[in-house]
């Protein structure tokens, strides 16, 4: 059983590879499915925002289960694997761990300290629960991730001077025109990025928010809650001609916005700019837009500058969420590490059992003509034996797990036993337990 990671996000893939690689709800179903079907991966949680895509699992074996998930990414979106490569990153073991916790803490976020991403990281676990992708260790793994989340929210100030993506579009639009006051802005979309959108505005002072979207009794209660006016999807471009910035934020999987639609709009407007900012992933205005005359657009990995100014102070509440993170790393590795114990000790103490069980067998084959009683106290007299000689070790076993190094107590258990020989009598674990070993001697 192994941890594995792969994935990409803002950090290693600009956004039209990142739109390409998207597992909105819809289709998670299908994916887990696929991606469970076979023998390499056991477990798997697929976290799909606008700025990452990652794969969680766990699976049989590091190399095989890798190279499944990577061929899982390239199959499902037909996507060139030495292309799609170049931009993926991987993490094993304990670092898939630490990445989920820095991830879930949003130290890994475009914007530090932006609190969207732990009910985005509970979103995708739910679904791979839902469709029974998750096991004993995600179910416990992602449970304490949401925990850790939480502590550094409430033990940390690195929330306090954070901006979420739908902040920094806002700070984005306050750059281009120095005061929102007066300025009527037009949301597309009607989701929960929007409705963040809307509330910044509101408190930015626009004059007016124009609410669309494809399904209109949405646009009226988004529009309801942040004192706008909700537009039919049908009248967008007329209501666009109005507008003096255009924030979308939509599900769509193509292009809602053309450059052609847009030049027509232009016509009217004599010369007045157009600002476009598209948060969506896969993006919803067309890059072409930024061509048309008095038009300029910005897309998501656009705000990633805007939110640098307050980076010095959420740096510092990072260094202490990763001291927590820390804490809570040793706390899952412990568990993980007791519960390869579990199964050990129970293979240590069905073995001496059978041994038990065939020598009994043949000593009263031998002794012959013994009364029942005589029996009944053979075998608890075998049966103390036994478990008087596990019990040390079993306990030891136990108490070792919690060690930095318990994996090696627990193979060398198994080892020694003889727990996973193969037929020929050689160990397929022996590297392993080499290899920790040697790590051990080395501190």
């Amino acid at each position: 059983m192994h941890l594995t990671l792969v994935g990409l996000s803002h950090k290693t893939a600009p956004v039209d590879i990142r739109e390409k690689l998207t597992f909105p709800a819809n289709v998670q179903e299908e994916a887990i499915g696929l991606l469970t079907n076979g023998s390499d991966v056991i477990e798997a949680v697929i976290v799909s925002t606008c700025n990452r895509t990652e794969i969680y699992a766990v699976t049989a074996t590091e190399d095989e289960g890798l190279d499944a998930i990577v061929s899982f990414l390239v199959d499902y979106h037909s996507l060139p694997r030495d292309v799609l490569e170049k931009y993926l990153y991987s993490r094993r073991g304990e670092d898939v761990v630490r990445h989920l916790f820095r991830v879930v803490s949003s130290l890994d976020s475009m914007v530090i300290g932006e609190a969207q991403i732990l009910g985005q990281l509970k979103e995708a676990y739910e679904h791979s629960f839902e469709y029974n992708g998750t096991g004993r260790v995600f179910n416990k793994l992602f449970r304490q991730s949401f925990e850790v989340g939480k502590r550094v929210r409430n033990e940390t100030a690195i929330g306090e001077s954070a901006v979420s993506v739908s902040y920094a579009a806002v700070e984005l639009a306050k750059k281009v025109f120095d005061d929102l006051s007066g300025r009527v802005v037009l949301l597309l979309g009607a989701g929960k990025m929007s409705e963040l959108t809307a509330r910044h505005l509101v408190c930015n002072g626009v004059a007016k928010v124009f609410v669309t979207n494809r399904t209109y009794e949405r646009a009226c209660e988004l529009a309801e809650r942040c004192s706008g006016e909700p537009v039919s999807y049908d009248r967008l471009f007329e209501r666009m001609g109005d507008a003096d910035i255009v924030i979308s934020s939509t599900a769509a999987t193509e292009y809602v916005v053309t450059a052609e639609q847009v030049a027509q709009v232009m016509r009217g407007r004599r010369g007045r700019p157009l600002f476009f900012i598209d948060i969506a992933v896969p993006r919803d205005i067309d890059p072409e837009v930024n061509n048309v005359d008095d038009v300029f657009l910005y897309d998501i990995d656009s705000l990633n500058g805007v939110v640098q100014s307050n980076l010095s102070d959420r740096m510092q509440e990072a260094k202490r969420a990763e001291t927590i993170i820390s804490e809570e790393i040793a706390a899952f590795e412990t568990w993980l590490d007791s519960m390869e114990v579990v199964p050990t000790v129970a293979a240590m103490r069905a073995k001496a059992e059978r041994i038990r069980q065939t020598e009994m067998e043949k000593a009263l084959k031998r002794l012959g003509g013994l009364s029942e009683k005589e029996i009944q106290t053979v075998e608890a007299l075998t049966a103390s034996i036994v478990n008087k000689m596990l019990h040390g070790p079993t306990n030891r076993l136990k108490t070792a797990a919690g060690d930095r190094y318990g994996v090696a107590y627990v193979e060398a258990a198994r080892y020694l036993y003889g727990l996973d020989s193969n037929p020929d009598g050689k160990n397929p674990h022996l590297g392993l337990l080499r290899s920790l070993l040697g790590k051990m001697d080395r501190k």
